[in-house]
C-alpha cells in the first residue's frame, strides 16, 4: 500500500472532491465530476488514488442514534490498575467487543481512556457501567450524561492550516 499523501500534497481539486463526498459519500462519479468541474475519467482516477493513498479511509452511512432506540450519550474516563503495555493491550482488545462504545482513545492526564458510549436509558448503561468495571485491570470508571447534543460534525476541515 502507499503512503498516506500529506495535505499539502493535496491540489484544490482534490480539497473539493473530499469536501463533497464529506457531505455526501453517496454521490456517483458522475455527480461528483459535475460538482468539482472535471471529465469523468479524470475524476474518476482522483478518487481511486485518494483511496490508494488512504485520504479517503472508508465510506459509512450514518445513523440517528435517537432513531434506533438509543438516544443517550455518555462519555466515560476509565483509569487502569497500570499502565503497562501489556494490560493496555488487554483492556483495547476487550473495550472493543462492547457494541455500545462507539469511540475510544488512550488519553493524557488524570484517565486512561475517554469512551464515548450510547445508551438506550440509566438502566442500559447500569448494565454497561457493570460491564465495564468488571473488564481486565479496570481500577475506576467515572461517567457524564451529555445533556444535549450542541454540534455534532462528520466533516473534517479542509482548508489551509
Amino acid at each position: 500500500m502507499k503512503n498516506n499523501l500529506q495535505q499539502s500534497q493535496l491540489d484544490a481539486i482534490d480539497l473539493r472532491i473530499l469536501a463533497a463526498l464529506q457531505r455526501n459519500g453517496r454521490l456517483s462519479n458522475v455527480q461528483l465530476a459535475e460538482k468539482v468541474n472535471l471529465s469523468e475519467s479524470a475524476c474518476l482516477r482522483r478518487v481511486r488514488l485518494l483511496e490508494e493513498h488512504r485520504v479517503i479511509d472508508r465510506y459509512v452511512m450514518l445513523v440517528n442514534q435517537t432513531s434506533i432506540g438509543k438516544p443517550g450519550t455518555v462519555f466515560v474516563q476509565v483509569t487502569l490498575e497500570g499502565q503497562q503495555q501489556e494490560k493496555l493491550q488487554k483492556f483495547e482488545r476487550e473495550i472493543d467487543k462492547v457494541e455500545e462504545v462507539l469511540e475510544c482513545y488512550l488519553m493524557s492526564g488524570d484517565s486512561d481512556y475517554l469512551l464515548r458510549i450510547i445508551v438506550r436509558d440509566n438502566d442500559d448503561y447500569l448494565r454497561i457501567h457493570s460491564h465495564l468495571t468488571g473488564l481486565p485491570g479496570v481500577l475506576r470508571v467515572q461517567s457524564s450524561f451529555a445533556l444535549k447534543t450542541v454540534l455534532k460534525k462528520t466533516a473534517l476541515p479542509l482548508g489551509p492550516p
